[in-house]
């Protein structure tokens, strides 16, 4: 990272190279560290705790404690620190923009981007802590009245990913805390100052010791994942992450009955049918497939394209991608799109694989030696079919394959030949096949003609 660039993070106060543990910055008992290196330069920023299970102890044990006070607390105090955290977000908004872009490779306008987001879930969340309401039920005896009261879990042990190193922990704390729990955030260890961010802010907001707690790991991350299943004081586990992590932490919280939330992998859908708007439908594209480089769950994975507009679609969708600019973002504020944090290897293996079986690149397709080892341009692919890698495996990176399809009923059979259903995009300007189809996708989430899914208020 450039000595100004560090500077500049360190004088923000927003950058602490620890853990946050009942409202203290502490070390690892064992002392050990690990690195955190920017993708798009190597270079490292920073060292963090290498947290043991025993520092996660601790960390559950202030969490617990902290809960019998924090769940007292009326949910209008609650939101009123729930709100100061959200504008703290907003007013530290760059700074906090150059913490995703130095540890993930943001651009700065995804990366600042993150930040508001972020910001959103506290907003949201604030104004929902004062309405936990109840409901009262009919008895089947005429003296008898059902009274339902809504109680916060306890502790949750929440796990987020590096892709959205502060969002998906803001999505997590800000509902735990609304709700009265106690948390206590595992960060991914490729993006752990993000979530150190997040709790500077959150003491600056009130937030007393010991209701967010944060733990820092890279190697010893599932030690600290299987100790967060077992642990009696912790009632609720929150993943963001692959499938296989999520079956394994399903499996390890059995003996213990956890509750868990879980957000796994996708393989998202999006369809164009032919009497879509084009230009709405490759700006809706742009958005899902190119986002962040393309890594998130739910980008656009598999691209299908009726024939009939399939030729101006593919047309339309090479001119606008071309526009972009791949780079260091840290560097250059004119950047639109990074590096890839971990999927190098995995989009050079799905190319190959298409362009082997006659697939036809149409723009990128090859990796960017010049900038470094871990960029990829953004590509486009036509005359894809399902049987190339693309079609069945999540991509994780800047690939928009566009494959042909003729029928309603064909591409609903193949958007849902696949073994995870996280999101999908429907473009068409009939409401009644807007209907019909978003209903026949078996997925937990349908965008119709846009990109954008995710929400604050959206379960």
């Amino acid at each position: 990272m450039p000595a100004t660039l560090a500077s500049s993070l360190k004088d923000s106060g927003l950058v602490v190279e620890a853990s946050y543990i009942n409202g203290e910055w502490v070390q690892s008992e064992s002392r050990h560290t690990f690195e955190v290196r920017n993708p798009a330069t190597g270079e490292v920023i920073g060292k963090c705790p290498e947290s043991s299970p025993h520092d996660l102890e601790n960390a559950i044990q202030s969490a617990s404690k902290a809960f019998q006070t924090w769940r007292a607390v009326p949910g209008r105090q609650r939101g009123r620190i729930l709100r100061r955290w959200f504008d703290l977000i907003v007013a530290n908004k760059e700074d906090i923009g150059k913490i995703i872009t130095a540890e993930n490779g943001k651009a700065k306008a995804d990366a600042e981007g993150e930040a508001l987001f972020s910001a959103g879930f506290f907003e949201w969340f604030s104004e929902e802590a004062p309405r936990i309401y109840g409901d009262v039920a009919p008895h089947s005896g005429p003296s008898g009245r059902i009274q339902i009261l809504k109680q916060p879990v306890g502790v949750c042990g929440l796990i987020t990913p590096w892709n959205f190193p502060m969002a998906m922990g803001a999505r997590k704390v800000a509902a735990a805390l609304a709700a009265g729990c106690t948390v206590v955030l595992k960060s991914d260890g490729l993006t752990p100052f993000s979530s150190n961010a997040l709790a500077v802010l959150g003491q600056r907001a009130g937030v007393p010791p010991g209701v967010f707690n944060v733990v820092t790991s890279l190697t010893t991350t599932p030690e600290l994942g299987l100790a967060m299943c077992l642990s009696d004081a912790v009632r609720k586990i929150s993943f963001t992450g692959s499938t296989r992590v999520g079956k394994l932490l399903m499996r390890q919280s059995s003996d213990t009955l956890k509750k868990l939330s879980l957000e796994l992998g996708g393989n998202a859908p999006f369809i164009v049918f032919d009497d879509a708007d084009v230009e709405v439908a490759v700006a809706a594209a742009l958005i899902s497939k190119f986002k962040v480089t393309g890594q998130t769950c739910v980008c656009a994975n598999r691209m299908f394209v009726q024939e009939g507009i399939y030729d101006r679609f593919s047309r339309r969708l090479v001119e606008e991608v071309a526009k972009f600019r791949v780079g260091d973002g840290g560097r250059d504020a004119s950047v639109t799109h990074g590096p890839l944090t971990t999927g190098v290897a995995k989009m050079e293996e799905h190319v190959r694989d298409a362009v082997d079986k006659k697939a036809t690149v149409l723009l990128g397709g090859e990796r960017l030696q010049d900038l470094g080892p871990n960029f990829f341009s953004l590509t486009v692919l036509g005359d894809v079919d399902d049987s190339m890698k693309v079609m069945s495996e999540e991509t994780f990176g800047p690939l928009a394959a566009l494959a042909k399809f003729k029928t309603e009923d064909e591409v609903v059979r193949r958007a849902n030949s696949v073994e995870v259903g996280l999101a999908s995009y429907v473009m068409t300007s009939d409401l009644g096949r807007y209907y019909r189809v978003s209903e026949r996708l078996e997925c937990g989430m349908v965008a119709v003609n846009t990109g954008v899914i995710s929400d604050p208020a959206a379960p």
